[in-house]
């Protein structure tokens, strides 16, 4: 855990994200682009203790018939404010979450974070190609 004069940062375990959270809605519409855009995305970095804050962009077509809820996906970016995972393992856990719900291979999540020490980070997988 990290330490500042004598006091001790916690952070919640990656078992406190809640996937569980999400829902889908059926969605007949396979060829349809969906694109959902947040600025309120937070983890803890596990190095620092720091917030990691993020713009999330997902892109998606629901070629499995089912879209994801929206207020049940804040929900669950709300599950990662205290949880303390490194930015790219963050993105990939969003991702397959994501994926697996929608049953979709044609999804992509990209987050650019605050810059932090000068340093800007952008992370992205999965691709929109059929």
């Amino acid at each position: 855990m990290p330490k500042a004069e004598g006091k001790i940062f916690t952070f919640e375990g990656k078992d406190k994200i809640r996937a569980d959270f999400l829902e889908a809605v059926p969605f007949d519409g396979p060829e349809e682009y969906i694109k959902i855009e947040t600025d309120e995305f937070s983890a803890v970095c596990p190095f620092s203790g720091l917030p990691d804050i993020a713009k999330v962009t997902i892109e998606y077509y629901p070629e499995g018939g089912k879209i994801v809820e929206l207020k049940s996906l804040k929900y669950y970016f709300i599950s990662f404010r205290n949880v303390g995972v490194y930015q790219e393992e963050a993105t990939k856990i969003v991702y397959e979450d994501l994926k697996k719900l929608l049953e979709t291979n044609r999804i992509k999540v990209t987050m650019i974070y605050n810059i932090r020490g000068g340093i800007l980070t952008t992370t992205s997988i999965g691709s929109l190609d059929k």
